[in-house]
C-alpha cells in the first residue's frame, strides 16, 4: 500500500467535529476570509467547498437553515440564481473554466453531505480535466490552493471589469 501524505487537510478534519452547521458559522461570522466567503447577498452568499471535486469548487447558499427549495421566496429564488450566474462568469474569468457542472443535491438520497442547509455546487470543468489519477488511483488533483484562489476570486471581485454587484449585507 502507497501513503499519499496531505497534512494541510487536517484543518478541514478539525471543520468536521464542531459543533452545528458550517454553513451558519459562516453567514453569522464577519471573518470571511477565514470561512472563505467569497460574496454575501441579502439572502444568499457564496462559500469555497472545502472538499472540492473541482478547482474553484464554489457552494451558493441560502442564509436560513433548514430549508428546501419549495419554501424560498421569488426574492430568494432570484439572488440564489443571480448569485449562482454572476459566480460562474468570475470563474470562467479567473480560472479560465471552459464548462460547469451547477446543480443542488436535495436530501441524502440524492447524496447530499449537508441536509439541512440549502445549497447549489457550482464545479468548473477543463477539456480534457478527467485523467487517470481518479481511475487507477482513487486520488483527485486540485492543482491550486484554497487561500489562493480565495484572494484571486475576491480581487476580480474589486475589479472595474466585474460585473456590476449585486447589494450586499
Amino acid at each position: 500500500m502507497r501513503n499519499l501524505w496531505a497534512p494541510w487537510r487536517m484543518e478541514y478534519i478539525g471543520d468536521l467535529a464542531e459543533d452545528g452547521c458550517f454553513l451558519c458559522r459562516a453567514w453569522e461570522s464577519t471573518e470571511d476570509d477565514v470561512n472563505l466567503v467569497v460574496w454575501r447577498g441579502q439572502r444568499t452568499f457564496v462559500i469555497f467547498n472545502r472538499f472540492p471535486y473541482s478547482n474553484g469548487h464554489l457552494m451558493v447558499a441560502t442564509a436560513e437553515h433548514g430549508r428546501m427549495l419549495s419554501d424560498l421566496s421569488d426574492e430568494e429564488l432570484v439572488e440564489l440564481m443571480r448569485a449562482t450566474a454572476r459566480m460562474q462568469r468570475l470563474l470562467e474569468r479567473v480560472v479560465r473554466a471552459h464548462g460547469f457542472n451547477i446543480g443542488l443535491n436535495l436530501g441524502r438520497s440524492a447524496g447530499a453531505g449537508l441536509i439541512d442547509h440549502l445549497h447549489l455546487h457550482i464545479v468548473p470543468r477543463w477539456e480534457g480535466d478527467t485523467n487517470f489519477m481518479p481511475v487507477l488511483a482513487d486520488v483527485k488533483v486540485i492543482p491550486q490552493g484554497l487561500q489562493e484562489l480565495y484572494r484571486g476570486l475576491k480581487s476580480a471581485l474589486a475589479e472595474p471589469a466585474a460585473p456590476p454587484q449585486d447589494e450586499g449585507r
